[in-house]
């Protein structure tokens, strides 16, 4: 199972580290001034994740049923992350809108999935 999604864990691992991260540090890196690039972050974050679970599931992401049942690792995986940055963090907090971004960044991810699947139907029979 570990060697099957062994690239969905590196990227929950990098996740990880960047939601935990000291939040000084993360606005040194923001050299661009863009508004809300925190939320636009996220969505890559989490769009990421949930299409690299989606290609490491091979056959399995094929069902409507499966391929939500996968999308709740990420899901609760971001409200995980949030929770953690409440409580163990000194200099981050939760956000009930990073949640909802996170979602976004999943459901984005699941949309272009069905697009892809219904444009190569013969492909992936």
């Amino acid at each position: 199972m570990i060697k099957r999604y062994k690239y969905s864990l590196i990227l929950s691992l990098v996740i990880l580290y960047l939601s935990l991260k000291n939040a000084n540090d993360l606005k040194k890196v923001m050299f661009l001034n863009i508004p809300y690039f925190d939320k636009i972050a996220h969505v890559c974050m989490y769009f990421s994740l949930m299409s690299v679970i989606i290609l490491e599931s091979g056959k399995i992401a094929r069902r409507n049923r499966s391929l939500l049942k996968l999308a709740f690792f990420p899901f609760f995986y971001g409200i995980l992350m949030e929770f953690l940055q409440g409580t163990i963090t000194t200099t981050r907090s939760a956000s009930p809108y990073d949640v909802v971004f996170n979602t976004l960044g999943i459901i984005v991810s699941i949309l272009i999935w069905l697009f892809i699947r219904s444009a190569y139907k013969e492909k992936f029979k």
